[in-house]
């Protein structure tokens, strides 16, 4: 066998790997703030308090607003996912070895997203009543009411991520899930694992955390949460004779922090 492998394949290796992370790896990274190319060790993301407007007298100066400005630091750290493909392996098997490595890769990496991503959503503790239920539709209210006093913006970009424990409670109340409150188009009985409700878009995902039987979900506006990239996915391919394979190696360096809590509310839901 070649002990080499042609530049086209480790490019097309590359590109599905690529490809297959943004099409089903990562499932929070398009909800947050998201900084690419970064170059350095760490980045910030800049936040900015609210304005005051006020009158002013005939001929006199225009008053500041006082914006409170500040900033967040997000300190990249490094992933890898890598994997052994046998040469010989690659003979017998009766499927493409590597689509099945491209896919591992893939998975991987935007779950090490995820993850980040929910680790920064975790840091909020302004949370929605008790952590004694699961998610009720008092609970649901309850967190509406908290971001509207708080002033997020409801601009189509309001994200609430919650566990498939809580996707079932969501589908047992009916202004979530009958069509005579949220129409034909807007079920969630569709396959989907998303939909748009009460201006948010809603998602189940099984990597939340659960701590002593709490479930936290969190409901969120894109601009309170930042993700910096400072390699997107990249793969290295090498040959090792000693192995009589290939190595893939899957990398990237990534990081997520809270930017403002204020746009955050998180939801505990009991969990058995």
């Amino acid at each position: 066998m070649n002990p080499t492998i042609e530049n086209s394949f480790v490019k097309q290796f590359e590109h599905d790997v690529h490809v297959a992370y943004q099409r089903q790896g990562a499932k929070l990274r398009s909800t947050v703030r998201s900084k690419t190319s970064v170059k350095g060790s760490s980045t910030t993301f800049q936040k900015v308090g609210k304005g005051t407007a006020s009158t002013k007298a005939r001929h006199g100066k225009v008053p500041v607003m006082n914006v409170d400005h500040g900033s967040v630091e997000c300190i990249l750290a490094d992933y890898y996912a890598g994997e052994w493909v046998d040469a010989l392996d690659e003979l017998k098997v009766g499927h493409s070895e590597r689509d099945v490595v491209v896919n591992a890769g893939a998975y991987a990496l935007g779950r090490k997203t995820d993850e980040l991503i929910i680790k920064a959503l975790d840091v909020n503790t302004n949370f929605a009543l008790t952590d004694a239920d699961g998610l009720t539709k008092a609970k649901i209210l309850a967190a509406f009411e908290a971001l509207g006093n708080a002033d997020v913006p409801d601009d189509g970009q309001r994200y609430a991520v919650v566990g498939w424990r809580q996707w079932s409670q969501l589908l047992d109340i009916p202004e979530f899930s009958d069509a005579d409150y949220v129409g034909d188009a807007d079920l969630p009985w569709k396959g989907a694992q998303a939909k748009r409700w009460l201006g948010t878009l809603w998602m189940a995902h099984s990597g939340l955390t659960l701590t002593s039987s709490k479930r936290f979900c969190h409901w969120y506006h894109k601009t309170a949460v930042g993700h910096a990239s400072g390699q997107d996915v990249k793969s290295d391919i090498t040959w090792h004779g000693d192995r009589a394979a290939h190595f893939v190696n899957n990398m990237m360096s990534q990081q997520a922090v809270l930017i403002d809590p204020t746009g955050v509310v998180t939801m505990r839901c009991h969990e058995a």
